[in-house]
């Protein structure tokens, strides 16, 4: 059986989405860490005003997601889209980089990087489209390193783009980084995917509210919000360790950047191993098990006391995260499989909800104990998401078995 890794080698139309993802992930990883110092610290905006920004910009994604996933399933070709969507990215990015002005920080990340952030659902559904005429444990395993790619930028970026600008007195060049990569996933789909949309014809015309309805039905609803639950786990870590690493762990930012960039290295080769797993095994007990090594993880920072105890849980976090940022694509497609385009869509609603998710486990363990005790918060509510996974899995089975 060939390598995954030859397989993403050999397919045109499984090349071109992954090797645009990875220039994808450089719009992320170049401006998310330095988006709040520019829009706060550099250009005056209040806590308040950046706080409702940034929610709004989080409906606009879930929004253009959800409504292009659906257009996209009634076109023979996502090219468009995708060159369409780097447009926007080039555009907003851009003139962040170029014009230093709040007026245009606010329009830009409130409508044209929301946009453009929408290309990696799309892109996630074209791989789909493709995947769904192989084997399914092959294709999972074609998703979970794709993803292990893109995590790849993530390790890099933000180490390159801080060193680039350690001297610089803005920090807007980084979006200028992003818009280039924009500009690389337009001449991707540009220049070298011709056919490279929905492999085969078109599905038939189905309304965008009938396409839309699909997402509330109950089956489909209830998986999306545990998988938003587990998700709200990673989420919830990345405002936590930070906070932990610098009280109850006495470590420095230093700490902070440094376990940042080496988990998403190591991300990698975990998530290449979760995609394997899924060639033996169930999608859904393998991502019970991922969770469960991240609930032990968050249970053990929260016993952390000094800088050596975060690095010593440093395999532990890489291997469980790993698990809850692959494997859920799969899953979430999965819930509607004849659609690759909804399907992948419920990627962006599930950040949504699972960003919620995260804010509120933050609010309530903060308001009962301190960093440490949220933790174990997250690890109850962690195990609980699991309980509840397992549940409607077997509901589905014993519903099937005949009577």
């Amino acid at each position: 059986m060939p390598s995954t890794f030859s397989l993403i080698l050999r397919d045109n139309r499984i090349r071109i989405p992954t090797v645009t993802l990875v220039a994808l992930a450089f719009t992320y990883a170049s401006t998310v860490p330095y988006q709040s110092i520019i829009g706060i610290n550099e250009l005056g905006l209040s806590n308040g005003a950046y706080s409702a920004l940034v929610f709004f910009s989080a409906i606009v994604n879930v929004t253009t997601s959800l409504t292009l996933g659906i257009w996209s399933d009634r076109l023979k070709e996502r090219r468009p889209l995708v060159q369409g969507l780097s447009v926007a990215g080039m555009l907003g990015f851009g003139s962040i980089a170029i014009i230093h002005s709040p007026a245009v920080f606010i329009f830009s990340t409130l409508l044209l990087v929301p946009m453009s952030n929408s290309t990696y659902s799309l892109l996630f559904a074209s791989l789909r489209a493709r995947t769904n005429q192989m084997e399914r444990g092959q294709g999972a395993a074609i998703t979970a390193t794709v993803r292990a790619l893109y995590s790849g930028s993530w390790a890099l970026a933000p180490g390159m783009i801080g060193l680039a600008l350690v001297s610089s007195p803005s920090m807007t060049p980084a979006y200028g980084t992003a818009a280039l990569a924009s500009c690389t996933c337009f001449c991707l789909y540009f220049f070298f995917a011709p056919g490279n949309g929905a492999a085969g014809p078109a599905p038939d015309h189905v309304g965008f509210l009938a396409s839309l309805k699909r997402i509330f039905e109950p089956y489909v609803l209830s998986r999306v919000i545990v998988m938003s639950m587990l998700f709200g786990l990673q989420r919830l870590n990345g405002m936590l360790s930070p906070l932990i690493i610098t009280h109850a762990a006495g470590g420095t930012v230093v700490d902070v950047g440094f376990m940042a960039g080496l988990t998403a290295f190591l991300e990698m080769p975990f998530m290449v191993m979760w995609g394997l797993a899924q060639r033996r095994f169930r999608t859904v007990h393998v991502l019970a098990f991922g969770a469960l090594i991240y609930c032990v993880y968050l249970s053990l920072l929260g016993f952390a006391s000094a800088r050596w105890h975060i690095y010593a849980l440093l395999l532990v976090n890489a291997c469980g995260v790993a698990a809850i940022l692959s494997v859920p694509i799969t899953y979430l497609q999965d819930l509607i499989a004849d659609r690759p385009g909804l399907g992948s869509s419920l990627i962006s609603l599930n950040t949504f909800i699972g960003v919620g998710i995260s804010a509120g486990l933050f609010a309530f363990g903060t308001a009962i104990t301190d960093y440490s005790g949220t933790a174990f918060v997250g690890a109850v509510a962690g195990l609980a998401s699991i309980g509840a996974l397992l549940y409607l899995e077997r509901s589905k089975r014993q519903a099937r078995q005949p009577a």
